[in-house]
């Protein structure tokens, strides 16, 4: 069973159809939409400001999302995609964005609407994605504009696959055991 944790006043809040990995952690002031997924490792720290997240969004195994005190928090949109062992450090992510595997967004940075951040790369502090735009890298740089469509078809479809996932393991085969 995941590890929720109320803290100073706040109860973590899922919407309908929601999957938690046993060892995901969620902690205080976080909200999640519905049908969203939180993958094995993940940690969702709403200890020090608030993390919203919208409907259908996939946050993906060892990924981790913090704030920081008085200062900055977390706003997801729907239907996005955080790959594995992605750290979000007080970012605001649009509807149908991406962000790639280990790659690191941090506070009061922005990923417009569709837009995708490449894997392994570091979005620094107050920098605006625009909407449809490819960023990558470390620092992060802009490399191209994405197709609207196909960015948003791509998005809608992990949304989909990382919710057929996560029903595999409400079958009655899918139980933990020890060896």
């Amino acid at each position: 069973m995941a590890l929720i944790i109320p803290l100073r006043g706040f109860t973590p809040k899922f919407g309908e159809g929601c999957f938690l990995a046993q060892n995901a952690t969620v902690i205080g002031d976080v909200t999640v939409g519905n049908e969203c997924s939180i993958w094995f490792n993940t940690v969702l720290r709403g200890d020090v400001n608030t993390i919203t997240i919208g409907d259908r969004v996939n946050i993906q195994d060892g990924s981790v999302l913090h704030t920081l005190y008085q200062k900055s928090t977390i706003e997801i949109g729907n239907d996005v995609s955080i790959g594995h062992n992605v750290t979000i450090h007080g970012a605001k992510i649009h509807d149908f964005a991406l962000v790639g595997m280990g790659a690191v967004v941090m506070d009061d940075a922005e990923v417009g609407e569709g837009a995708i951040v490449a894997a392994g790369s570091v979005v620094l502090s107050r920098t605006k994605i625009g909407p449809n735009e490819l960023w990558g890298g470390a620092p992060a740089k802009f490399i191209k504009m994405v197709d609207p469509a196909q960015a948003r078809e791509i998005n809608v479809k992990i949304a989909k696959n990382y919710l057929m996932y996560s029903q595999w393991y409400s079958e009655p085969d899918c139980k933990p055991f020890e060896l």
